[in-house]
């Protein structure tokens, strides 16, 4: 069987997220998105921990499920702050256990080192290997995946953080690191020009701060796998059986270099010229992740590795229809007309990957039909992000306002 998995979230006690968000929510728009799995999010929380407890039981598969039978697997986010190499390092890692048995004993762990109930991702002063190798202890079935492992402020590869190898991070314990996470401004395609992460599963997730529809699942992993078991589902991601739903990393915050108080955003050969330097005020520029890709790339761009996992490239739909009718993407403009497709055909993953374009004209405009058949086949162009700013699809006004 397939399932749609989003396994890296945030539950409400997290900074800048949704107050709203909860157990029922999520449930409802993962099923809105065609999610099929979602991480729980948060599991250290004391608050968020008793709040999954009452709302997801266990069954002894490793997978939690909710009264009427959703899909949870028990997640986390751990930021890691420390000193290496004379450098500061920021590093976050996503956390995946078996069940609230090992969640309390990691949650424990974590106690010694400081506290867990100001935040939902929580931070530590632990280097990432002594993490690993503490965690290992505690159980064989924790697995440890590095995060957006190019965002230049907090990640394995970041500009201002980061690493130049997993090996270098996480040291000894780089044995029982099996994926890594792309993050919304990088692609499987990118990640191939590497040739030392050949040998790591790539996954993608949402990391999401609400549920709204353009947030949940717009990451995620089509798992192939017999049953809904945690230990199935690990051993899926292992032996890469998984296609990886990614956005174009244009869209994401960090894909460009730039500088966004002085609304600066630059390509890394221009930015290279200028010696990452902002023209507008002197300042340096905060590196993308594409100049991080070039920095340490060993293949050229266009290169293709053996076996590699297919990835489909999309953006939400709800940025689709806000792009062609120039309205904010939470508008009530917006909103009618996704409803509309879900409605119609179940799911906004059937409306991106499924519904042929002789259906969906029976239900919304000829521009907004063929604008999904291209975003299916990666054909929109986004106007890349930088330094916090989300990338924008050229559709709509935005393309007339290009010419």
């Amino acid at each position: 069987m397939k399932i749609i998995a989003d396994i890296h979230i945030h539950g409400r006690f997290s900074r800048a997220t949704s107050k709203q968000l909860n157990i029922q929510n999520l449930e409802k728009y993962a099923r809105i998105k065609g999610v099929g799995l979602l991480g729980t999010g948060d599991f250290t929380h004391p608050e968020w921990i008793e709040e999954l407890k009452q709302g997801l039981n266990e069954d002894g598969s490793g997978i939690l499920k909710t009264k009427t039978g959703f899909p949870f697997i028990l997640q986390t986010e751990i930021s890691l702050i420390y000193t290496q190499d004379g450098k500061g390092r920021r590093i976050h890692n996503i956390v995946l256990a078996p069940n609230f048995e090992v969640v309390e004993q990691i949650t424990e762990y974590l106690k010694k080192h400081g506290r867990v109930d100001y935040d939902g991702r929580p931070i530590f002063k632990i280097p990432c290997d002594e993490f690993v190798r503490e965690l290992k202890e505690i159980s064989k079935e924790i697995e440890v995946i590095p995060a957006h492992i190019w965002t230049p402020w907090f990640s394995l590869f970041g500009s201002k953080s980061g690493f130049d190898s997993v090996e270098e991070c996480f040291k000894d314990q780089s044995k029982h690191i099996f994926a890594l996470e792309t993050g919304l401004s990088s692609d499987p395609a990118m990640n191939w020009r590497l040739s030392a992460l050949d040998k790591y599963t790539l996954v993608s997730n949402s990391d999401l701060h609400s549920f709204w529809p353009w947030r949940i699942g717009r990451e995620a992993n089509i798992v192939e796998l017999d049953k809904l078991i945690y230990k199935d589902f690990i051993s899926a991601l292992k032996n890469k059986k998984v296609t990886t739903i990614e956005v174009d990393p244009s869209y994401g915050k960090y894909h460009y270099d730039g500088h966004r108080k002085c609304d600066v955003c630059m390509s890394p050969s221009d930015s290279i010229k200028n010696k990452d330097i902002c023209p507008k005020c002197g300042k340096m520029l905060t590196i993308g992740v594409l100049h991080r890709v070039e920095e340490l790339a060993d293949r050229p761009e266009g290169f293709k590795s053996k076996g590699a996992q297919e990835f489909k490239t999309l953006i939400p739909l709800s940025e689709i229809i806000s792009a062609l009718i120039g309205s904010p993407v939470a508008s009530t403009k917006v909103w009618p007309i996704y409803n509309k497709l879900i409605e119609a055909f179940d799911s906004e993953y059937n409306v991106l990957l499924n519904v042929e374009k002789n259906e969906l004209i029976k239900i919304v405009s000829e521009e907004l039909a063929d604008a999904i058949i291209k975003n299916r086949n990666g054909e929109i162009v986004i106007m890349p992000g930088y330094d916090g700013e989300y990338g924008v699809p050229v559709l709509g006004e935005q393309k007339e306002k290009k010419k």
